[in-house]
Formats: C-alpha cells, structure tokens, sequence
C-alpha cells in the first residue's frame, strides 16, 4: 500500500470524507479535452482519466521518451518567465506545442504553464526547450531575490499609497 494512502493519514482521510477510499495505485494519464478551464482544444493536456472511453496518453510520449529539449539551451526552472516570440506559423506544430504558444502571449512561468495545461512540470520543460531552440518562445530568468527593493522602500510606497 502506498504510504500517503495509508488509514489514518490526512490523504486517506480526505477521502474517506469525500466518500471514497484511497485506491491502490492512481488512475494513468488520459488525455483529456478541457486542460485548464480557461484553455481551448482537444490537446488542452493530460491528466488523470476518469473515461474508459478516453485514449490513453503517458506523459512521455508527448516528449518522445526524451527527458531532454532536443538542444541545449537556456536552463528552465519553476519561475522561469517564458512568452512567445512573436507571430510565427504554428501549423507545423504538434498540438500540445500550440497549446504552450497560445498561453505563451503573455508571460507566463514555466509552472503556471504546467498547472493550466494539467501536464508534469518535466514534460512541459522538454516542450518549452524545443520551443526556445525552435525562436518561438523567448525567456527571462525571474529577477532574484538580492535584485528586488528593500523592504524599506517597499514600506514607503505602501506608506505613500494610504495617504492617498
């Protein structure tokens, strides 16, 4: 039994709470239609199916297997920011490819796109990466901690906004 499904535990318990009890193994990745409530298209992501009808997809065959962009490039983390580069032709691109450019339109960190597209963090980093070898998304590391204003310049704005 897996662990964080044992009785007792706060998962099993939220389950049990809702009605249910804890499976044995989770549900595989099916590929579902809506991705985030605000995404469009059949190739919105992946996630947890709950269909018998659904197809069957495993997170790395979106990726071909590969745990990799196809070429070395900027490293992309959790708060990386990426966007599109612009408007370029999407009609030789796979779905899921598109479905990244279309969040890409404004800037968006490499996690919130795997939150909206409900796909693993690693996978959307393997198709951000061909998108950046590719010159259709640009990124920007986020601006580091030793980079950002001093709390006490922060109070003083805050201080000026109340007087207002």
């Amino acid at each position: 039994m897996n662990p964080w499904e044992r009785p007792g535990t706060a998962w099993a318990g939220a389950v049990e709470a809702a009605g249910g009890a804890a499976r044995e193994r989770p549900a595989p990745f099916r590929r579902r239609g809506g991705g985030h409530p605000t995404s469009e298209g059949p190739a919105a992501g992946v996630a947890r199916g709950d269909g018998p009808s659904e197809p069957l997809v495993r997170p790395y065959t979106l990726t071909r297997g590969r745990t990799r962009p196809r070429s070395a490039g900027p490293a992309l983390d959790m708060i990386t920011i990426v966007v599109a580069a612009g408007d370029r032709e999407e009609h030789h691109l796979e779905p899921e490819y598109k479905e990244i450019l279309r969040l890409c339109h404004r800037p968006i960190s490499v996690a919130e796109v795997s939150a909206r597209l409900d796909m693993p963090l690693t996978v959307v980093k393997v198709l951000l990466g061909d998108l950046v070898a590719e010159g259709d998304v640009r990124t920007r590391a986020a601006v580091p901690v030793t980079r950002l204003p001093e709390k006490k310049v922060l109070q003083a704005v805050l201080d000026g906004i109340r007087r207002l």
